[in-house]
């Protein structure tokens, strides 16, 4: 999916005689996937990262599991994705210095790692996050996109009005139940704190959402964008998207885009001596003021 999920209760910190490695990396979604791992055989960017590291470690049929900031839906890119993995000290004090190297001489092309580091105490690549910002790019220009950009940028065959998108973005911004714009799963909230929302428009004509929350819940930023591009082109009020966001359920009017437009750019991190205390207060499940219940 191109926001992030709920996943299954972690422990805190690496296991014993294990040693926590942050990893910075990027990828190109088209031939992937999404980030997790499927059965069947399909190809996704864990999978590709999880094998590159047992080839290189010389790890025989052990898989050493990466633990992700977002996880992507097939066909989404990532150029500041953050993932971490635990890896046994021994294996770490040995590979550490050329690991970098190795990998890249072992991973395919569409998928970089461009750092490799012990992580701070306390450091989830996931649970210690503060926020994610996407970009999702779009063009209206009515010769089509750019060849040489069109695994990254989406065609829309309107002309959009930029100042409109951002008038109805603000009434999507804060603290809200976003379940109108995320596809439901069972027993996980959709309440999220979206800290920005804008749009610009290049000088190449390209029109850019820059979008970023504490954290996004499934086809979040796809949805927005989808509601976002039907007041930009005319076809709805620029009070709609609230009003959707109000009503708190899915509207069949809100088109989730395709993915290859998106593209995760960037991971924040609080400072180290507070990335213990972020992880353990990202676990707790959310409610908004005054409800029983996140739904």
């Amino acid at each position: 999916m191109s926001e992030q999920v709920e996943y299954t209760e972690r422990r805190d910190g690496p296991e014993d005689g294990h040693v926590r490695v942050r990893l910075d990396l990027s990828y190109d979604g088209r031939d992937f996937s999404g980030w997790a791992k499927q059965a069947a055989g399909r190809r996704t960017v864990q999978g590709e990262i999880e094998d590159a590291l047992r080839t290189v470690t010389r790890s025989g049929e052990r898989t050493y599991e990466l633990t992700v900031a977002g996880r992507t839906d097939s066909g989404v890119h990532a150029r500041g994705q953050v993932a971490h993995v635990d890896l046994p000290a021994a294996v770490w004090e040995e590979h550490r210095e050329k690991l970098l190297r190795r990998l890249a001489g072992r991973l395919p092309h569409d998928v970089r790692i461009w750092r490799v580091a012990e992580a701070p105490a306390g450091f989830d690549a996931r649970f210690s996050a503060v926020w994610r910002r996407y970009a999702y790019r779009v063009t209206d220009h009515p010769g089509g996109v750019d060849p040489l950009l069109r695994g990254h940028v989406l065609w829309h065959d309107w002309t959009l009005d930029v100042e409109a998108m951002n008038a109805a973005s603000v009434a999507l911004l804060g603290e809200h139940d976003f379940a109108a714009y995320c596809k439901r799963r069972e027993g996980a909230t959709t309440i999220r704190t979206l800290q920005e929302l804008s749009w610009e428009r290049d000088r190449d004509g390209i029109v850019t959402a820059t979008v970023r929350a504490d954290a996004f819940c499934h086809n979040m930023v796809r949805s927005l964008v989808g509601a976002l591009l039907f007041v930009g082109d005319g076809h709805r009020p620029v009070e709609w998207p609230g009003k959707v966001l109000a009503a708190g359920v899915r509207d069949s009017a809100v088109h989730v885009v395709r993915p290859h437009g998106l593209t995760l750019e960037e991971v924040g991190y609080p400072a180290d001596e507070l990335l213990a205390a972020r992880n353990r207060e990202a676990r707790n499940k959310r409610t908004l003021p005054n409800t029983a219940c996140c739904g």
